[in-house]
């Protein structure tokens, strides 16, 4: 077991790990307990009950965080011609087709999101192996692969989230900066949740939403009562 330092429990001296708080008290207390010299990510993770094993049973979306998440995102447009200028002008970082995709092969990996107009993705897909494990492959289901760059663009910009379940049924996912505060964190989880109830599978028996938990990036994680969902 890793040994834990003296602002660490000197932060969790209040904290009862085996209680399910509120989700008000749950963000409360994780921003109090926050000790970094730097501004924390507050992360949510949820316990669904479903099987991802069984694909009508994968939970997986994008949302928009009413506040962003904090963190400036790097975007990698793969266009050509006039898709080119319409990237640029939206704010894409890096724009480019086979120059880029060499440049990719030879290590580069400086973005954080990769978006790619359809007639893109036969080249892209050259890299596939390099992107697809890092998260990093433009996906239509999520809608990175799109001839309306503009919007999405914009929309990584402004805090477009992607999430998926893990194989343990897990969803992990970062709602802002400590340094946002209370009010606009709470805006940030109540539209992730929304969106993780939209998405319950038709297959998923029983309970939902099974367990969640409110965590900074040092701090320790705060079970919140499933049952808070509805009150959100």
């Amino acid at each position: 077991m890793a040994k834990r330092g003296k602002k660490y429990k000197k932060a969790i001296e209040n904290i009862e790990n085996v209680k399910r708080y509120s989700f008000d008290d749950a963000l409360d207390n994780a921003l109090k307990v926050s000790y970094a010299n730097f501004d924390e990510t507050v992360e949510l993770a949820v316990k669904l009950g479903v099987d991802p094993r069984h694909a009508e049973q994968m939970v997986r979306g994008t949302v928009v965080l009413p506040n962003g998440t904090g963190k400036e995102v790097k975007v990698l447009v793969f266009a050509k011609g006039e898709k080119e200028k319409e990237a640029e002008e939206a704010g894409a970082d890096y724009i480019g087709s086979d120059e880029i995709i060499e440049k990719i092969k030879g290590g580069w990996l400086e973005f954080d999101k990769t978006v790619a107009t359809p007639d893109m993705m036969g080249l892209v897909g050259k890299i596939g192996k390099i992107l697809g494990p890092r998260g990093l492959m433009p996906n239509a289901k999520l809608g990175t692969v799109t001839f309306d760059l503009s919007k999405v663009i914009k929309d990584i910009k402004a805090g477009k989230i992607d999430f998926r379940v893990e194989k343990n049924g897990i969803i992990h996912a970062p709602v802002g900066k400590v340094s946002f505060g209370f009010e606009k964190l709470k805006q940030n989880i109540s539209t992730l949740i929304e969106s993780l109830m939209k998405l319950k599978p038709s297959a998923s028996k029983g309970t939902y939403v099974e367990g969640i938990t409110v965590s900074t990036t040092m701090g320790p994680g705060l079970k919140v009562d499933p049952l808070e969902v509805k009150a959100l």
